[in-house]
């Protein structure tokens, strides 16, 4: 069969789960025949990506949340707001969609969780079958718990998830965990999309601490815990676009631009692992057995649902900033859930390609 991917390039979740279900579906003789990632000013598609995804790749703009002077806070009002102002510049990326769709005449369509390509798929008449991907879709589970508050945050990613999946033949829900299926929904719950490189590994602790921010303000917090526990080596991995390749603060402290390969390289060895609350780094940690603190990006409803699901999957701890305090006092205390999680993580291959291949 022939796919296409729309990819959310907000983040590295979205498209290291591309890069996955691409290497899958090829090494099941599929062809994934050309790749559409959503871009924003803020941010840089890494070059991994091209490298890895095995595919032509194009670029359109899409809608991306709005930060707050210090990149810190998501801003949801403001986000919404700028990107209605900028719907010109969206209807016709929704049209450069449909002219790849129609140029490359693919069977399915994968989504991971863009919403121009939602958007598309509402407005077009003749269309492929359609499959979204994405952690979001979990939350449409009846077995989900809520963080507290958020009443007009949940409504919003809600609304969010039923344009993007509005015309899909089935959701697939990534979990930490295992959870049945609603059918009645078209939701089905799926293992985390894991690199096949991160199997390979075999996980050390040399002690250090790894870290992953979604926005560039965070380092500001960063720095001022080291300059207080200097003796704790940390590396963190962002995309700060005028930053250099590996920017050393000083002999215990780096700030690495993302490389998939070296992150999950450090990944194997470090003694923990303190992130943004994103889906694919928190799974990657869970499946190399690491201790994780979770950090939800202010602001991102979405990343507080993320942290609060992997706190009860057993993950690690979550915290509001980036104090590794109580993280460093968690670490001798934290329970390995590496061998039911792999378990779990090891049965994608069989539950997607499933879902992908057979279609009413």
């Amino acid at each position: 069969m022939k796919y296409l991917f729309i990819v959310q390039g907000e983040g590295r979740g979205h498209m290291t789960q591309a890069i996955s279900l691409s290497e899958m579906l090829r090494n099941e003789g599929h062809q994934v025949s050309h790749v559409l990632v959503g871009k924003s000013p803020r941010r840089e598609i890494p070059s991994f990506f091209y490298e890895k995804i095995q595919a032509p790749v194009s670029t359109f703009d899409s809608p991306n949340f709005v930060v707050d002077s210090k990149n810190k806070k998501i801003h949801i009002w403001r986000s919404i707001w700028i990107n209605l102002l900028m719907a010109p510049t969206f209807f016709r990326s929704i049209d450069f969609i449909r002219q790849k769709v129609a140029e490359v005449q693919p069977d399915v369509i994968v989504n991971f969780y863009e919403l121009l390509g939602g958007l598309y798929a509402m407005t077009s008449r003749v269309r492929p079958h359609i499959v979204v991907v994405g952690h979001q879709y979990l939350l449409n589970h009846p077995q989900f718990i809520f963080p507290k508050g958020y009443w007009i945050d949940k409504r919003l990613l809600a609304l969010n998830s039923w344009i993007i999946a509005a015309k899909a033949e089935k959701k697939l829900a990534l979990s930490f965990r295992p959870m049945p299926d609603v059918v009645r929904k078209k939701l089905y719950v799926v293992p985390p999309l894991l690199r096949s490189e991160i199997k390979r590994l075999s996980p050390q602790n040399r002690g250090y601490i790894l870290g992953y921010l979604l926005n560039a303000g965070y380092a500001e917090e960063i720095e001022r815990w080291h300059a207080q526990h200097p003796e704790y080596e940390l590396h963190f991995f962002w995309d700060k676009k005028d930053a250099p390749e590996d920017l050393k603060v000083d002999d215990h402290l780096w700030f690495h631009q993302l490389n998939d390969v070296k992150f999950l390289e450090m990944m194997s060895k470090c003694g923990g692992y303190c992130s943004t609350a994103g889906f694919e780094s928190i799974c990657e940690a869970m499946y190399l057995g690491k201790p994780i603190m979770m950090v939800p990006t202010y602001g991102h409803f979405e990343q507080a649902c993320n942290a609060l699901d992997a706190t009860l999957a057993g993950a690690g701890i979550q915290n509001k900033v980036f104090d590794l305090d109580p993280f460093v006092a968690y670490l001798p205390k934290h329970k390995d859930v590496s061998y039911a999680f792999r378990q779990w993580a090891d049965s994608s291959r069989e539950k997607f390609l499933s879902l992908l291949t057979h279609f009413d």
